[in-house]
């Protein structure tokens, strides 16, 4: 166990401060809940899986250096960080080009729960700065004595499962209110220009945000 997790008091800190950050709205959150808002819980549960497991990927990738490349090699976190603000960008022009609900449409239909899943792992992942931000908070909590790549892992996890669990209760809380929201005509009309413009504005805030900011999970 020592291996895994530091001793208790530091742990319990890393815990109150995981749940703090897992809380705080940013990019993933919001965009969690414009898919629960929009096409209920079952889309808003496969954007958490999705973000999850691409803030997963970029724990792992701190913990195994891929963070020590960005520091070293400003091209790689360019290429990645653009990369990833074009996919958003990408993502709402295709929402603002897609037809308005019709009544008979059930809501989750113009997109479904792979496409969800997909679009939140690429939202995820594609953010060079949730990479740089595990790499700068997990080493405040890890042991001297234990394996660095092993703890780092291990501690990358436990925040991941505590964004997960937050991030759920963001979905089932706006999936809960979506059928309201969706009887409403004018709600259905706008509903492709909210996200479009929600994935457009995350984009250009990926483009021009400075790496030091927490990415919000």
């Amino acid at each position: 166990m020592n291996d895994l997790f530091p001793p208790w008091p530091l742990l319990a800190t890393f815990i109150a401060a995981s749940l703090l950050l897992a809380v705080t709205p940013g990019p993933g959150v919001l965009y969690i809940v414009t898919r629960s808002l929009l096409q209920g819980r079952r889309s808003g549960l496969a954007s958490v899986a999705g973000v999850a497991l691409g803030n997963l990927a970029n724990a792992a990738g701190a913990a195994l250096g891929l963070a020590a490349l960005f520091a070293v090699s400003s091209a790689a976190f360019v290429i990645v960080k653009y990369a990833g603000a074009a996919y958003l960008i990408y993502l709402g022009i295709r929402a603002l080009r897609t037809p308005p609900l019709r009544t008979t449409q059930p809501a989750a239909r113009p997109v479904g729960a792979r496409r969800v899943f997909r679009d939140g792992l690429f939202v995820a992942l594609l953010n060079p700065k949730t990479t740089i931000f595990f790499a700068a908070f997990l080493p405040q909590f890890m042991s001297a004595g234990a394996s660095p790549i092993v703890q780092g892992l291990t501690l990358g996890a436990l925040f991941v499962a505590i964004a997960a669990i937050t991030d759920s209760i963001y979905a089932l809380a706006a999936g809960a209110i979506a059928p309201a929201l969706m009887r409403a005509r004018s709600v259905r009309s706008l509903g492709r220009y909210v996200t479009g413009g929600t994935f457009i504005g995350l984009g250009l805030f990926a483009a021009i945000a400075g790496p030091d900011r927490p990415p919000g999970a």
